[in-house]
């Protein structure tokens, strides 16, 4: 197959996780070439995510590979087929190739899970406080730039407001909620906007409070996406060099032990209903 034009998240992700069924048996890239009938550029391109795959070459390398995961071969197989082209590909060149690798990764999440501490999630944020945000962020940015960033961020939320929604459950610090990134009105909007997701019954929202003792999760921003199978979960954290995409199972698990030990800072659902409730009467 020829190689793909856009190196996304989920191709890349394709690839990497052919190598390390690969690896695990110690087989070298060219002697797997040579048992599909490949060479080692070929090898490499598709474990790189530079060409594509079809199902019966995944097929074929996963019994090359011993791999006896049925669940795990589907999916890999249903990633290498998929043609979907979804509407964030609309915005490829138009803004920075994580954005349309953010909502491509949620998309095809089965759960999600977030932590933010210092603002409301994107995937609840009204168009005038990511407008807010992209503005006071990247100083200068002009309207040609900053209309798509507030239009991608607000189709976003089509993962969570569809007929079938994905389960959706974040953890907010009181701290976000406080904060009027634009002016009393928008942050009243704002507030609003959770508790309208919040009744629609597809959506679980914790509050970390500000008086909680011994939390120190101020850098526990995080988000984790669950896959067709657990092996395929994706973690997401904010880098030096930007949104960093996380595959490996011991990263992973230590996002799955931060979720849980900030969880444990959290007002229940409820009691976080109700503090929201209360927090836009005072706005």
């Amino acid at each position: 197959m020829p190689p793909k034009r856009h190196l996304t998240a989920r191709r890349l992700r394709l690839g990497a996780e052919l190598r390390k069924l690969r690896e695990a048996t110690g087989m070298k890239s060219r002697e797997a070439a040579t048992l599909l009938g490949a060479d080692a550029v070929q090898m490499s391109q598709i474990e790189s995510g530079v060409a594509g795959v079809s199902a019966e070459r995944v097929r074929r390398l996963a019994g090359h590979y011993a791999c006896t995961d049925e669940a795990l071969i589907e999916a890999l197989t249903a990633m290498a087929t998929d043609r979907t082209r979804g509407w964030w590909e609309e915005y490829r060149g138009a803004l920075p190739p994580v954005f349309a690798d953010v909502a491509e990764v949620e998309h095809h999440a089965t759960l999600l899970r977030e932590v933010v501490i210092t603002h409301v999630p994107g995937l609840l944020q009204t168009a005038d406080y990511a407008r807010a945000v992209y503005t006071y962020m990247v100083p200068g940015l002009p309207k040609s730039k900053l209309t798509p960033r507030v239009e991608h961020r607000m189709r976003r939320r089509a993962v969570i407001e569809s007929d079938n929604p994905t389960p959706y459950e974040t953890l907010i610090h009181e701290f976000a909620l406080r904060i009027r990134v634009a002016d009393r009105q928008a942050s009243r909007v704002q507030l609003q906007q959770i508790l309208d997701e919040i009744e629609q019954g597809h959506v679980t929202v914790r509050i970390i409070p500000t008086d909680q003792d011994g939390f120190a999760g101020a850098g526990a921003s995080m988000m984790y996406t669950g896959g067709p199978v657990p092996r395929l979960d994706t973690g997401l954290r904010d880098a030096p060099t930007g949104t960093a995409f996380i595959s490996a199972e011991p990263q992973l698990a230590q996002l799955r032990t931060l979720f849980r030990k900030v969880e444990k800072a959290t007002l229940d659902p409820v009691a976080s209903r109700d503090f929201i409730h209360q927090l836009t009467k005072e706005m």
